[in-house]
């Protein structure tokens, strides 16, 4: 007969990211929670790194001008598929009265 032994696999330590060992998530109350929030959000905003102002102002340019470009495309398939509309709907009476 086989030893159907289970081992237990050792599993990480989630202490650290709020997890205690029996699975269930750690609460922090309200006040700690919400300035650890902070503290951690003005850490991950030192890591950003900001556009200049020529690159903001490039950026800016070049999204009005795709943004202009495609209002143009839409008007104009808009425009062409409702002549496109009337001329279908101008032909109608034309082909029922024979």
């Amino acid at each position: 007969m086989q030893n159907n032994k289970i081992e237990k696999l050792d599993t990480p330590d989630h202490s650290a990211a709020g997890v205690s060992k029996s699975g269930g998530k750690r609460k922090i109350k309200g006040k700690n929670r919400i300035s650890r929030w902070f503290r951690e959000m003005r850490s991950e905003l030192k890591k950003v790194v900001w556009p200049t102002p020529k690159q903001t102002v490039n950026h800016t340019i070049v999204a009005l001008t795709v943004m202009a470009i495609a209002a143009v495309a839409i008007w104009a398939l808009d425009f062409a598929s409702g002549e496109i509309f009337k001329a279908i709907v101008g032909i109608i009476p034309s082909l029922i009265k024979g």
